[in-house]
């Protein structure tokens, strides 16, 4: 009895000190954290020298940059692709800009919207359209790399297919198209548009791509609840280039072997001021064998193309528009890019790759 007696004292008189030891510790101040290194300033690489010709830089991110897709042709409309980066001079708003990115028939995922008019203006021409956006699909799109969607427009736009890579949905899509209804064309594009601002994002730690959309229309619209200059501007700011192949055979004639159009008006003005704007091209098949040969065209400009990246002198994000003005030092070339852009958020510091 008495051990055990004394064995209960000597735990509680222990227990008693280890309290203490702990509330005296409790109340001790913690010694501050040490200090931390500022970050180190981002390093910038300012050198504009031109890229080796065999070799396109790897891009890690282009946050910030401004990114423009060019097309150069000589005087017979041929694609000229041998040009390297001291050949092309950059202008926003006139001033001089470093080019900071360079690259010749960029490999860079497509993002591709096709707009099929399905309005009854379009019925007689509508199986023709089908197989000749399928025929594009098939040709341009590569497996595991490009995604395409596609709307038709009538009373209103629809999307018949969300972005796949999968030609089978396609063309199923496609196929089961009917015409009929109205035209709402500005409502159409602008839809797809803010589809191509936020597209999927390829894997892997390289985020960019390529925005195109493909337009069969013949210009005129009567249904939108969009301007069209609202339209215009959301192709702008999806940095989106737009290529369009009218429906309309009026003053179209043969010039040689090609069509061309004699005179311009209504809704052919529509689709040229859309492509001169995006940096894309109307297309006027004079016949049905000639739409197949546009979708060719414009399958064989996307890999016929300059990516050029430049970060503005003017860093503000203003959200003003900036003209862009592309030139070429060679003579008898003609170089087609977007028009400008909407200044909305602040540039980042070059990170090329290694």
């Amino acid at each position: 009895m008495f051990q055990f007696n004394f064995t209960r004292r000597f735990l509680a008189v222990g227990a008693f000190w280890v309290l203490a030891s702990l509330a005296t510790q409790a109340q001790q101040p913690s010694p501050p954290p040490p200090p931390v290194a500022p970050p180190a300033e981002p390093q910038t690489k300012t050198s504009t020298e031109p890229l080796p010709q065999q070799k396109t830089p790897a891009i890690t991110s282009t946050t910030g940059l401004v990114h423009l897709v060019a097309t150069v042709m000589d005087r017979h409309r041929d694609f000229v692709t041998d040009l390297d980066q001291a050949d092309f001079k950059v202008l926003e708003d006139g001033a001089p800009q470093d080019i900071r990115y360079f690259g010749r028939e960029t490999d860079l995922p497509l993002r591709i919207g096709v707009l099929l008019d399905t309005s009854n203006s379009i019925r007689p021409r509508l199986d023709f359209e089908k197989d000749a956006a399928l025929d594009f699909l098939q040709h341009v799109l590569r497996r595991n790399k490009d995604q395409a969607f596609v709307m038709t427009f009538d009373n209103e736009p629809e999307v018949i297919q969300d972005y796949t890579g999968d030609l089978a949905l396609l063309t199923d899509a496609i196929r089961k198209q009917r015409a009929g209804g109205g035209t709402a064309l500005n409502d159409a594009i602008y839809r797809a548009a803010e589809k191509l601002v936020n597209p999927p994002v390829p894997k892997g730690a390289n985020p960019e791509i390529r925005r195109v959309l493909v337009v069969i229309s013949d210009g005129n619209d009567n249904l939108s609840d969009h301007a069209l200059s609202e339209a215009v501007d959301s192709t702008i700011r999806a940095e989106a280039v737009m290529y369009c192949i009218s429906t309309n055979t009026d003053w179209l004639a043969l010039d040689g072997d090609k069509p061309r159009k004699i005179h311009v008006e209504g809704g052919d003005k529509v689709l040229e001021q859309f492509a001169d704007q995006s940096g894309g091209r109307v297309f006027y098949p004079y016949k049905v064998d000639d739409l197949a040969q546009s979708f060719v065209d414009i399958g064989d400009e996307l890999r016929s193309q300059y990516f050029i990246a430049y970060s503005p002198n003017n860093p503000q994000a203003s959200g003003q528009y900036r003209k862009i003005d592309v030139q070429i030092d060679r003579k008898g070339l003609q170089v087609r890019t977007r028009k400008g852009y909407y200044a909305t958020s602040p540039t980042s510091p070059l990170q090329p790759g290694k």
